[in-house]
């Protein structure tokens, strides 16, 4: 019987690369604590890393994006 796709919310992927970052445990041994295979949890914190200057970025695009979708 095939299996469907597993589906992952961003919450979890960032917890996975929180995790990854802090170098607290290897890469396999993440991947055997969350069932995943290690090179997902690899691209995940490559990711987050590349995209961690948007958190901090002047760039109010985003805000604007999100304050006229709340008023629709």
């Amino acid at each position: 019987m095939k299996r469907s796709r597993r589906k992952f919310t961003a919450e979890f992927k960032a917890k996975v690369a929180l995790e990854a970052i802090k170098e607290q445990k290897s890469l396999s041994e993440l991947a055997e604590q969350f069932e995943l295979h290690p090179n997902l949890i690899s691209l995940w914190k490559r990711e987050f890393l590349e995209n961690a200057s948007n958190v901090f970025s002047k760039n109010n695009d985003d805000k604007r994006f999100i304050a006229e979708a709340e008023k629709e």
